[in-house]
């Protein structure tokens, strides 16, 4: 737990994530990520340099299958005020609307409830569980089926609701949330979506595991290069044609 706290803090503190007075929701989904977030957020809380608020929020998006006792008394055991918000997101995107692709539906679904819940809490920074890795598939996602170079991003700014998101793992591999789940015996509830482990993030994420077979530390070279701004090259003369 010791590595994960020093590289959450670190990512916090480098991009002025949290500042004196924020009241900061963490998006709790029950999964490994979120959970881990909420406990570190809290131990840093005790000696961070600036004062700042913490609460949980839960999307409960209405899976009867969905039992969030264990989140509630994980918040009761770190005094974490924790609210759920209930939703009939899962009707709607698989009964009614009967999507295909449903995650990005869900996603922004999501994020607006989160959001109409914080804003009524006076929370003004989201802090959500992504780590490196997801940050690695969601620039392949992004070039492979929406041909643009683009990833998660360390604070991000939602102007219709005034609020910030912040992603203090981002820095983060997630070997080290694993680790740290084992170590803490941090208790992750079982995603009731029908489309867990089945989406195109899973796909990319199996490829990625293939790669790194067939070229091992791929993974580690790749997270490099997707860093490593000073060498990046990319069709920079385009416009200035070969004399």
């Amino acid at each position: 737990m010791k590595k994960l706290l020093g590289i959450m803090r670190r990512t916090i503190e480098s991009y002025g994530m949290i500042s004196d007075g924020d009241r900061v929701a963490v998006g709790l989904s029950g999964g490994k990520d979120s959970m881990a977030l909420l406990m570190l957020l809290k131990k840093y809380q005790s000696f961070a340099p600036v004062k700042f608020h913490l609460e949980a929020i839960t999307v409960d998006m209405g899976f009867n299958t969905f039992n969030l006792e264990a989140a509630q008394a994980f918040c009761k055991m770190l005094d974490v005020p924790y609210e759920i918000a209930k939703t009939d997101i899962a009707k709607v995107v698989f009964e009614i609307r009967e999507e295909k692709n449903p995650c990005a539906l869900c996603a922004n679904m999501r994020r607006g409830v989160l959001s109409d819940v914080m804003k009524a809490r006076g929370l003004n920074k989201l802090a959500l569980g992504h780590h490196q890795d997801d940050a690695l598939s969601t620039l392949f996602l992004n070039m492979l089926y929406a041909g643009k170079l683009n990833t998660l991003e360390y604070i991000s700014y939602l102007s219709r609701a005034d609020i910030h998101v912040i992603r203090p793992f981002l820095d983060a591999p997630e070997s080290e949330v694993i680790r740290t789940i084992q170590s803490e015996k941090i208790p992750v509830l079982k995603s009731p979506c029908p489309m867990d482990r089945r989406t195109k993030r899973e796909s990319i994420n199996q490829m990625l595991e293939n790669l790194e077979k067939e070229v091992p530390h791929s993974r580690k070279s790749l997270v490099t290069a997707m860093r490593n701004e000073a060498q990046c090259n990319l069709f920079k003369n385009k416009k200035d044609p070969l004399k």
